[in-house]
């Protein structure tokens, strides 16, 4: 990736934390100024890794072909990361003139059925994040309007959804059940597979996405899953059961001044009929989201909570 596509990404994910933390300490008033000091301080960052890294690979040069199978299978976690990463790029831009871009979305599953059919990258783990990135491509067509605006997954239509590419995903993750390894791509496929397969959004099995996302939980720790647990459970049970997921639940920085966070919270408190505690949420979501696409998509999904 370019030094532009590298910053877009770190601004993606790190963009709203700094300017919330910053606000916390000298107060609101001074966001404007904030947000320019956040924004000249990740650029230089960035921009002074991508030069070092240069630096050290002319230093250190290093040739695959002279890696051993032992080396390659330690670097194998770090590579499925970055593939994942690339797509995930494409599937939700951090540019503000592409919400969606296929083409990285496209590399991304080339890369990865290329480490699939590697000797040392075939593994299961790589199978599940091959069926996790054809399970999500499968529905792009569907995720934008007629103007490019992003779509929520109740509004799409589902007429649209690639069958060919869902059952190319599907027989990825038939193949990574092979063996005893369950990893975080397993667990992500099986989500996205249940969505796949849901004839509409209300016929969607809530309770097989909640143990998913459960598992997910155990396998990696994160906050942000027991968030995406919340909201599943929301579905299957009712809007207090989610809240009840995440009751006490103290995020790390990086979520707490996220626009997930707020949006969660303001869509979960509002159809609880906490109206007060769901407009908060949802001015803070709104304001913090990190692309046009998105917080057009979370006004148009929020605007009931704010009467």
């Amino acid at each position: 990736m370019s030094t532009s596509s590298l910053a877009e990404h770190f601004f993606r994910h790190e963009y709203g934390r700094l300017v919330a933390i910053v606000s916390r300490r000298v107060g609101v008033q001074h966001l404007e100024a904030i947000e320019d000091a956040a924004q000249s301080a990740l650029l230089a960052a960035v921009e002074s890794w991508a030069t070092r890294a240069r630096h050290r690979l002319r230093e250190n040069p290093c040739l695959l072909d002279e890696l051993t199978n032992e080396e390659l299978t330690l670097r194998l976690s770090a590579v499925r990361s970055i593939v994942y990463l690339l797509f995930t790029e494409g599937y939700l831009s951090s540019q503000a003139d592409a919400a969606i871009r296929t083409e990285l979305c496209d590399e991304a599953k080339r890369l990865g059925l290329v480490l699939a059919e590697h000797p040392v990258g075939g593994t299961p783990e790589t199978f599940a994040m091959v069926a996790l990135m054809h399970l999500h491509s499968a529905r792009i067509s569907a995720r934008q309007d007629g103007a490019g605006g992003l779509l929520l997954l109740e509004e799409q239509d589902r007429s649209l959804w690639d069958q060919a590419e869902i059952q190319i995903g599907l027989s990825w993750l038939a193949k990574s059940a092979q063996g005893d390894a369950f990893s975080r791509y397993h667990a992500e496929a099986g989500i996205a597979a249940e969505h796949c397969l849901a004839p509409s959004f209300s016929e969607t099995r809530w309770g097989r996405i909640v143990d998913c996302y459960a598992l997910l939980e155990r396998l990696a720790p994160s906050a942000i899953h027991t968030l995406n647990r919340a909201v599943a459970t929301a579905e299957l049970r009712g809007p207090e059961a989610g809240l009840a997921v995440i009751h006490g639940l103290e995020p790390p920085s990086w979520l707490e001044g996220s626009y997930l966070w707020a949006a969660v919270l303001a869509d979960l408190h509002g159809r609880s009929g906490h109206a007060e505690l769901a407009r908060r949420y949802r001015h803070t979501a709104i304001e913090s989201a990190p692309s046009p696409a998105v917080k057009s998509l979370l006004t148009r999904r929020l605007r009931g909570v704010d009467p």
